[in-house]
C-alpha cells in the first residue's frame, strides 16, 4: 500500500470517503461470515469517525450515552487525543477509554 495517510492527516472529505470504503468492506465481510474481519472494519469506522468529532464538544465531568450500547452511560474524566477516559455507570468502575465518536450527549433523544 502506498503512503497511506493517517486519519489525523485526512481532510473531512477524505475521512468520509474512507468511512464509506470501510463500511463497504465490513458489509462484504459480514455477508461472507468473516466475523473477525467484520469487527476490524467496524472498529476502523469508529476510529475514523472520531476525527470528524470536535473534541471540544466532549466535556469532562459530563455523562454521555454510548453508541451501540443501549442503556449504558459513560462519565468522562478527561480527553487524550481522540479518546475520552472515564467510567461506565453501574459497572465495576474501572477506568477505560472510548473513541469520542462512540459518545452522544445525554440531552439528545432517549
Amino acid at each position: 500500500m502506498m503512503n497511506e495517510k493517517s486519519y489525523a492527516q485526512m481532510t473531512e472529505h477524505e475521512l468520509r470517503e474512507e468511512i464509506g470504503k470501510l463500511k463497504e468492506k465490513a458489509r462484504k465481510a459480514e455477508q461472507l461470515g468473516i466475523v473477525n474481519e467484520f469487527a476490524v472494519y467496524e472498529r476502523k469506522v469508529i476510529m475514523a469517525s472520531a476525527y470528524l468529532v470536535d473534541p471540544e464538544s466532549i466535556i469532562p465531568g459530563e455523562m454521555y450515552r454510548i453508541e451501540g450500547a443501549p442503556g449504558e452511560f459513560f462519565k468522562v474524566d478527561y480527553l487524550k487525543g481522540r479518546f475520552a477516559w472515564g467510567y461506565r455507570l453501574g459497572g465495576e468502575q474501572h477506568e477505560e477509554a472510548l473513541p469520542i465518536s462512540m459518545l452522544s450527549p445525554m440531552k439528545v433523544g432517549k
